[in-house]
């Protein structure tokens, strides 16, 4: 029997997840690819290029997740989306609250890391009080709240609750056959209206929502192949190495927040690891950070004023708690969830939109003038 270097192993699983963020981080600069930008372009500007390129991503990581699947190099089954506990109010209201706090903030956990890159201060202070909120919300108080309140209403499924398990007895097709045609069909039509406009079908439009799409499914191959064990030499148990939840992750910007600042702050115990998801915080920062220095775009920028502080603040605290109690951000549940044709995801997605728009109603409502004043 093969012996497996565990330390070996995980050192390739950091480097290949620094090296795919890393490259993501370039392109989110370079292309301007932005959850919250893509719904602020379509209510301010009537813009829907930013949209199409989302969209454009979240059908190549579906088309991704479901041919890794389909030829065995991940198991669909064993991520943190898949669950047949379907937290539907946690998944609304938390999504809604997240998408108001990317508009305050400024950007989303994706977009926020992009900044800090490029010399955004704000940025910073977003990162810690994402993170602080997200941790409390996780393990604090706001967590007790969470789980008692919120997490206190789910519809438990009978199978997981992607796609392809709840319907393949109803329909009396084979769920690994189902999951390529569902995968085929959904991962097609999103990226079918995403190239459906001529004045999209720039390069740089195709790059964004391809390069970030083929990043989720290249992080899904690292978590849920090459990190995958099917027995722990320790343990004798399967086991997903460096990841926070122990199951298959892909890249979500919330909770690693969270554990970044739990390692940074715990470094001295010798149980706190880099993660996955702690790696590609700074994989993003550095390679945002690359692309602006070598463009000449990288600028220091602060607080215009006590507004615009308070703003960057309650949307941050709403990200932490909305980021975690949806089960992941615009890029946890809206690109690495969706990807896995999971209910909850599904139902996350148009509450980012919904969120988002909510921020936008409301920094416009702020710039009209009181009569009454």
């Amino acid at each position: 029997m093969e012996v497996v270097d565990i330390h070996s192993l995980g050192k390739s699983v950091l480097w290949a997840t620094f090296a795919i963020t890393f490259t993501l981080g370039a392109v989110m600069q370079k292309t301007g690819f932005c959850s919250m930008g893509a719904i602020s372009d379509v209510f301010i500007v009537s813009s829907w290029n930013r949209l199409r390129q989302w969209f454009l991503a979240i059908g190549v990581a579906i088309l991704g997740f479901t041919f890794l699947s389909h030829f065995g190099l991940i198991d669909s089954l064993k991520t943190i989306y898949t669950s047949n506990k379907f937290l539907w109010l946690s998944t609304l209201v938390g999504s809604i609250m997240f998408g108001f706090g990317m508009v305050l903030a400024s950007g989303c956990g994706s977009k926020t890391l992009v900044r800090i890159g490029g010399g955004n201060l704000k940025s910073v202070i977003v990162y810690m009080v994402l993170g602080l909120t997200a941790y409390m919300t996780l393990r604090g108080f706001l967590g007790v709240i969470r789980i008692n309140t919120l997490d206190a209403v789910f519809i438990t499924f009978a199978t997981s609750q992607d796609l392809p398990s709840l319907l393949a007895a109803p329909l009396g097709v084979e769920r690994a056959n189902l999951h390529l045609i569902l995968g085929l069909i959904i991962g097609c039509t999103f990226i079918a209206y995403a190239v459906s406009s001529k004045t999209f079908r720039t390069a740089e439009n195709l790059f964004a929502g391809i390069a970030v799409g083929l990043a989720i499914t290249a992080v899904w191959w690292v978590s849920g192949s090459l990190g995958h064990l099917a027995e722990d030499p320790n343990t004798l148990e399967e086991v997903f190495l460096l990841t926070n939840s122990g199951k298959m992750e892909s890249l979500s910007f919330v909770a690693p927040y969270a554990y970044s600042l739990d390692w940074l702050m715990m470094y001295s115990d010798t149980s706190k690891v880099l993660t996955i998801g702690i790696v590609a915080l700074v994989g993003m920062i550095l390679g945002s950070a690359t692309v602006a220095l070598l463009t000449k775009t990288f600028r220091w920028e602060s607080f215009r004023n006590t507004e615009d502080t308070a703003n960057h603040l309650l949307g941050a605290a709403l990200m932490g708690f909305g980021g975690v109690t949806a089960l992941g951000c615009t890029v946890g549940q809206g690109l690495s969830g969706i990807s896995t044709l999971a209910l909850g995801s599904i139902l996350a997605l148009p509450g980012f939109i919904l969120g988002g728009y909510l921020g936008v109603r409301y920094l416009q409502l702020r710039l009209v003038p009181n009569p009454c004043a």
